[in-house]
């Protein structure tokens, strides 16, 4: 038998070393390189008494053809399956990850509850939790009565070997990933090593019975998912749940998905009875908006091909630190700065001596740069104590040069803003033909200043706030 070197493998991005050190050269992570062994043989060849594998022919198959893929299996969950594409293909494996007690284990039991009651065969594999417990969670949930199987089990050879009896199941829950082990491999689960091998096994074996494979994934303190990040690029699709925990409702974002967009996201609400789904999430985010409030705008966003209306809120004090803070929730640091440096350069709003607070409302996670434009007033209106119109939204990219730039949907932001009772809307100057028949009445933003003389006259400037306004 061949004597095998150990192998020191980073926790963190799977980067694998021949001796121990204190930073990974790959991630730049400190204390994650530990000891595996097992790894590979310590000689380049396959090892005495072992000839190399011949290779054998593989079918070649032409691009052209009618494609042999059965339909969809819905979720049941109507928000999950606009973020997968229209439900789960058959033969795919989704990872699924997010923040502990976030709501993972109870959306994909709804979901494995829905495709068995659709007449399909669910299995949900727990590698954390006992069959008495899931079934606790099922009673809590109303979902006792739906054929699920379970099994608590580790092993994943185990695994395959059991779902490999009787018919294939539609749809397989793991949960999780980082408690799977091989035989195959000699080390502890939850490293690299074994969710690198365990994921492989699970994959194979879903590519070739077509079962559906969702893989649960713990993430780190810093949101990512944790584990070698090639787990990452082996499925077909990885979903982020999110929330903030003092919220009832949850996001569901696609950040790859290789049958459906990436853009989509769903919107549960966590109730009693488990998750919610949320047909109008504009509606839930402006439910409790502060009418009249200095420092709050509605942002009228897109959200994959839907229109999304958030409430953005600014903070701005006077600061007693040497340096201003700049704190932000919900929304990019980085364009929060380049904002508020427009806004000192060419619209004479000097914020140098105060501290900005910036959060989304609800906790909901901004990406798009339209909403520059929002953000901008509000932070206008807190800082000359400018309450802005409750019937009105905002959007546009504001530019370096001071302009405000035109933003993709116009037409689809207008429609759900006046859906939603606002009557008016200050957008980019282009965006004025596309108003249609929506029926709301369009304030054309050019330059940025126009907006903020627009804004800082209508409010008292409280004491302590030199430049409000300011040309």
């Amino acid at each position: 038998m061949s004597r095998r070197a150990p192998a020191f493998v980073c926790q963190n991005c799977g980067a694998v070393f021949g001796r121990w050190q204190g930073k990974c050269d790959s991630c730049g992570a400190w204390n994650t390189i530990a000891e595996e062994a097992g790894s590979a043989p310590m000689s380049g060849g396959p090892g005495p008494g072992k000839p190399y594998r011949k290779g054998r022919f593989l079918v070649l198959h032409p691009l052209a053809g009618a494609a042999d893929d059965g339909p969809r299996t819905p979720s049941g969950l109507a928000e999950l399956d606009r973020v997968t594409g229209g439900g789960f293909v058959r033969g795919s494996v989704l990872l699924v990850g997010g923040d502990p007690g976030i709501g993972k284990s109870t959306l994909l039991i709804q979901a494995a509850a829905a495709v068995a009651r659709a007449g399909h065969r669910a299995v949900y594999i727990s590698g954390e939790e006992a069959v008495a417990q899931v079934r606790l969670r099922a009673e809590r949930l109303g979902l006792a009565q739906a054929a699920v199987e379970l099994a608590a089990e580790t092993a994943v050879e185990d695994i395959i070997a059991t779902l490999s009896e009787g018919a294939t199941p539609r749809l397989v829950v793991v949960d999780s990933i980082q408690t799977m082990w091989t035989d195959g491999i000699e080390s502890a689960p939850g490293t690299v090593s074994q969710v690198r091998g365990s994921a492989q096994l699970l994959i194979r074996y879903a590519k070739r019975s077509g079962a559906a494979v969702i893989l649960v994934g713990h993430v780190t303190k810093d949101g990512q998912i944790a584990g070698p990040r090639v787990v990452e690029h082996m499925v077909d699709a990885v979903l982020s749940f999110e929330g903030e925990g003092g919220h009832l409702f949850r996001i569901l974002r696609a950040v790859k998905n290789r049958f459906g967009p990436t853009d989509e996201i769903g919107v549960f609400e966590m109730t009693g009875g488990g998750l919610r789904e949320v047909a109008n999430p504009s509606a839930l985010f402006l439910s409790e908006r502060d009418l009249g409030a200095p420092g709050t705008a509605v942002f009228a966003g897109i959200e994959g091909t839907r229109p999304l209306l958030v409430e953005m809120q600014a903070l701005v004090a006077p600061t007693i630190l040497g340096t201003p803070r700049r704190a932000v929730v919900g929304w990019d640091h980085n364009r929060l700065a380049m904002v508020l440096a427009v806004l000192e350069a060419h619209c004479g709003v000097r914020l140098s001596g105060h501290d900005v607070y910036l959060n989304v409302a609800g906790g909901l996670r901004i990406q798009e740069p339209a909403a520059d434009l929002a953000a901008a007033a509000a932070l206008v209106s807190s800082l000359a104590n400018a309450a802005l119109p409750s019937d009105a939204v905002y959007f546009g990219e504001i530019s370096l040069s001071g302009m405000v730039r035109p933003v993709a949907q116009a037409a689809a932001r207008l429609k759900e803003a006046q859906k939603l009772g606002f009557a008016r809307a200050f957008v980019p100057d282009t965006a004025r033909g596309e108003a249609g028949d929506a029926g709301m009445t369009l304030i054309a933003v050019g330059p940025l200043v126009d907006m903020v003389t627009e804004i800082a006259p209508k409010g008292a400037v409280r004491p302590g706030t030199p430049g409000a306004g300011e040309e």
